[in-house]
């Protein structure tokens, strides 16, 4: 996340099209509680470019930087980074009850599946019969 693609007054974060798996631009609505934290955090890292910076402000943090913060709050062989996206999908659909399309557009796939089943663990589970 660089600070130039983070729009604070709109709580949104633009993600530019060459980042995207799909190569398409994404904007991600921030809830207030993330823009309360980043406006702290710019005043220590909003002179460099990066949000999370690592080894000084140009450089960004690692994605194996967070997966050993993850072992080490005890959550080895528990949950991975990439999990949040699949326990996000499955909590906004079965306990928020919010629609499948919204869903499947915050995470940035295209919906080709009717149910947008392929992050949904409660219908994995269900029809691995557990």
């Amino acid at each position: 996340m660089e600070w130039t693609e983070v729009d604070l007054d709109t709580a949104t974060w633009g993600i530019p099209a060459d980042k995207m798996k799909g190569r398409k631009p994404h904007i991600f609505p921030l809830p207030w509680q993330a823009v309360d934290i980043l406006r702290d955090l710019y005043e220590l890292t909003g002179r460099g470019k990066y949000v999370f910076p690592c080894h000084g402000p140009n450089k960004p943090m690692s994605e194996a930087a967070l997966s050993i913060a993850l072992h080490r709050l005890g959550y080895k062989r528990k949950q991975t980074l990439h999990g949040f996206r699949a326990t996000a999908r499955t909590i906004l659909d079965e306990v928020l009850q919010q629609r499948v399309e919204h869903v499947e557009h915050q995470l940035a796939h295209g919906v080709r599946a009717p149910l947008g089943r392929a992050y949904n663990r409660t219908c994995t589970l269900m029809n691995e019969g557990r």
